[in-house]
């Protein structure tokens, strides 16, 4: 058993803060949680490990990444210059730089080849290093729909249900759907258009609820939101209410959204300024103040970076989680707030709450500990000391490497 002691300890819910705290890790496991001296005499553990100045607390989680984003796919020959053995040591690199950043849980909501499935295991065994994955394979489109090069294109209810049978089939730990266009298929619907109704998102729905899972629903439309809601999808990746001039909040459509429980993944990353440079500051103030309106009405919101694309030539880096989380910050999310979107709100979201994202006995050892104070400077959980996935010591901070993440 190993004990660590910290200057304070956050369990991940808001206003939980244990000073002088420590935490028993027993193999994977948390076996205690709480105020000095709990978890027993020194001498009765493996290794005791004193964090002063720093602050433990739950690893933080990415409810929205893409390891192995790939859009170079040729529309006509439909290949790709990247062999799925190149893409997959791609991934494996992204999912190290993950948890350089201190995530110790990543929802991969989309990825060619089912190597995603691939990569998770192999994380789980030990052969790489990374975030465990919640993995959802090939995302269900239409034929030349948003996001068709990674293989889910299906046209009609038995084709929908075909893919996502088969994908749970594959070992899928959730699905996901374009229930509307997107900005990074030019070839597909735009993002203001709905690709799929309400009847056939519930039929992704009730496949996945069949086995015990969730599905997140990529919605940037106002139709597509509704529909979303209306078929009990567990998230709305986006919920942009984008339209042909922008993006337009909806009050009315946001309260259907808070009011049905569902949660939302806006997907706020970190190249939100460089992005406002690049763009303008019109269309991403319009994006954020919606984001801050979906807070305002009782939205679930959760953290997600959409890691793994780039706009505009600003690439959307898998190491650049914290950024995101200082943008929630910048635009008014107490950091209490958003450390509890980053950790046991995204992982009830996410469908693992009962194993992650809170520090608690019972819990998986995913945890990281940080120089400072996040709760009052939430650029603190940069400065990372200690990173535990399953109890496993995976600090990758200064490793420097040739490639880039996308």
């Amino acid at each position: 058993m190993r004990i660590l002691r910290a200057a304070q300890v956050l369990t991940g819910r808001p206003g939980e803060v244990i000073p002088y705290g420590e935490v028993a890790v027993d193999g994977d496991m948390i076996a205690f949680a709480g105020p000095r001296g709990g978890a027993g005499e020194p001498g009765d553990a493996d290794e005791v490990v004193d964090l002063p100045g720093c602050t433990l607390l739950p690893g933080l989680i990415d409810a929205h990444v893409h390891l192995g984003f790939d859009d170079k796919v040729d529309p006509v020959t439909r290949q790709s210059p990247e062999s799925d053995r190149h893409l997959l040591l791609r991934m494996a690199e992204n999912a190290r730089k993950l948890v350089s950043a201190g995530v110790t849980t990543a929802r991969d909501l989309g990825a060619r080849g089912f190597l995603d499935l691939a990569l998770r295991d192999a994380i789980e065994e030990g052969l790489a290093v990374g975030p465990h994955l919640i993995a959802a394979t090939r995302p269900i489109t239409p034929t030349g729909g948003h996001c068709w090069y990674m293989g889910g294109e299906a046209d009609d209810l038995p084709a929908i249900r075909r893919v996502a049978r088969e994908n749970l089939r594959a070992g899928a730990d959730c699905l996901k759907i374009m229930a509307s266009g997107g900005q990074m298929t030019p070839s597909a619907a735009p993002s203001w258009v709905q690709q799929y109704s309400t009847e056939e998102i519930r039929a992704v729905v009730e496949e996945a609820g069949a086995r015990g899972k969730g599905v997140a629903a990529h919605a940037h439309a106002h139709a597509a939101i509704r529909s979303a809601v209306e078929a009990g999808v567990a998230t709305i990746e986006h919920c942009s209410f984008f339209t042909p001039s922008g993006h337009r909040y909806d009050p009315e459509l946001a309260d259907v959204v808070a009011e049905s429980g569902t949660y939302v993944c806006p997907t706020l990353h970190g190249v939100y300024w460089r992005l406002r440079d690049t763009l303008g500051p019109e269309m991403l103030d319009d994006w954020l103040h919606g984001i801050v309106a979906l807070r305002d009405a009782g939205v679930r919101l959760i953290a997600g970076t959409d890691s793994g694309f780039a706009a505009a030539g600003v690439g959307n880096r898998t190491d650049g989680y914290v950024a995101g989380l200082e943008v929630f910050a910048g635009a008014g999310f107490g950091n209490a707030e958003v450390i509890e979107l980053a950790t046991a709100r995204a992982a009830d979201a996410c469908g693992v709450g009962a194993v992650t994202g809170t520090v608690e006995t019972g819990k998986r050892a995913d945890l990281i500990a940080v120089r400072g104070d996040p709760l009052r400077r939430i650029s603190d959980l940069r400065e990372l000391v200690l990173v535990l996935v399953a109890g496993r010591a995976v600090t990758q901070t200064g490793v420097d490497t040739v490639t880039s993440s996308l």
